[in-house]
């Protein structure tokens, strides 16, 4: 094939430039690695800087319910029992009748200490009959000083024979009055623990049924009497603000965490001493208007003991575990470079981490974006916003407020 002789010169003169070039791209190559090449841009990271603040000791306690009162049911007659009344795990209240006696054999009682009662009614009748008539025939000097007494003395004792027979009939009427059996206080009674045609007596160890006020109703929980002390001479120290027990905020967590909607209050704190545990038994006061607390639930009762007067707390992502488990915190110096610093953690508040131990007022801490960095590597740091607060303001909404949920120490 014949090749113009321009275009022959122009592939020799391209051939001898490609060697020169590729040299030339080599030689920039060397001198980028040899120089570090361009360097990396930092790595933004989202940091808070912590700040003191006053932040409430709420303490989560293990507890049971109580109910407020407890009532057993007995008889105060013996007797057959010929109806139950009462409609088993219902609400009664105080004065109505849950069980019938057999009546009949106290109304004869009743009748039988109404006949008395006229007989001794009719005998003192006579016997002040009698004491008028002497004292009459001994003013006319007839009968004599002791026809006189005697006659005084049988008409009081015919006074106290119906002052007697009038206390029998009212011992009848109140058994046949016994014969109801009635709730001594309102609330929920439980099962029917005798039933109809059974005999029941007065002296039986065996109640009825039993009665439990539930509304309002006790939470009793306990806590360790060295944490009551920690805090009585935090709070003597000026560290914490110690809360007047009458005062004292408490909520209740049901077994799965789901929260109690009613607050409740601390009622008293026991002065003794468990000797077996060393917990202090405290007790607080909650409504149940929905009969949603049981006696015998377990529960978790946050009590608010004080307040920490210079805490510094951070989100709970940016606490970190080494594999001995301790806590560890990365921090942006004055230089925008990455540190790493051991903390001591403290109890959990509203999401966040109190830290007892490591931290103090101004530290930026580092709460998102500290997986791609390490320590000494330097930083793009910027204000660090929560997940519901960044969609709030993109969805044009203030960011919801979110309540504290309080962990213990």
């Amino acid at each position: 094939m014949h090749v113009p002789s321009s275009l022959r010169a122009f592939l020799v003169g391209m051939s001898l430039l490609s060697p020169l070039a590729l040299a030339a791209c080599s030689d920039e190559s060397q001198q980028q690695q040899q120089g570090g090449g361009p360097a990396m841009p930092p790595m933004p990271v989202g940091i808070v800087t912590v700040e003191a603040e006053a932040i409430p000791i709420v303490n989560e306690l293990p507890g049971r319910i109580r109910a407020t009162r407890i009532a057993e049911v007995r008889p105060r007659v013996s007797g057959i029992l010929i109806e139950r009344v009462f409609t088993q795990g219902g609400h009664v209240d105080e004065g109505d009748v849950l069980y019938r006696i057999d009546p009949e054999p106290f109304r004869l009682e009743v009748e039988r200490a109404e006949a008395a009662m006229q007989r001794a009614e009719a005998t003192q009748l006579r016997a002040n009959q009698e004491a008028d008539r002497v004292k009459e025939l001994q003013a006319r000097k007839v009968a004599s000083t002791q026809a006189l007494e005697n006659s005084v003395a049988g008409a009081a004792q015919a006074a106290a024979d119906v002052a007697s027979a009038r206390a029998a009939l009212s011992t009848a009427k109140l058994n046949l009055e016994y014969t109801e059996v009635k709730a001594p206080i309102s609330g929920r009674i439980g099962r029917a623990l005798i039933t109809e045609g059974a005999l029941v007596s007065s002296t039986s160890q065996e109640p009825l049924a039993l009665i439990q006020q539930l509304d309002p109703i006790y939470a009793d929980f306990t806590q360790s009497v060295n944490d009551q002390l920690n805090l009585r001479r935090a709070a003597a120290s000026g560290t914490i603000t110690g809360a007047s027990e009458t005062e004292v905020p408490v909520r209740l967590l049901f077994d799965d965490g789901t929260p109690y909607e009613e607050p409740g209050r601390l009622l008293f704190s026991e002065s003794t001493v468990d000797a077996t545990t060393g917990q202090v038994t405290m007790r607080a006061q909650f409504p149940n208007p929905k009969d949603d607390l049981l006696p015998g639930m377990y529960v978790r009762v946050q009590v608010e003991q004080g307040i920490e007067n210079a805490a510094i707390a951070v989100p709970q992502q940016a606490i970190q575990r080494d594999t001995g488990g301790q806590a560890l915190i990365y921090v942006v110096d004055d230089e925008s470079k990455i540190a790493v610093r051991p903390v001591k953690t403290g109890r959990i508040i509203g999401g966040r981490w109190v830290i007892s131990e490591g931290l103090n007022s101004g530290d930026r801490v580092v709460v998102e974006g500290f997986q791609k960095v390490r320590p000494g590597a330097p930083v793009a740091a910027s204000d660090w916003k929560p997940r519901e607060a960044v969609q709030a303001a993109a969805e044009g909404q203030p960011p919801a407020a979110t309540e504290p949920a309080a962990g213990g120490q």
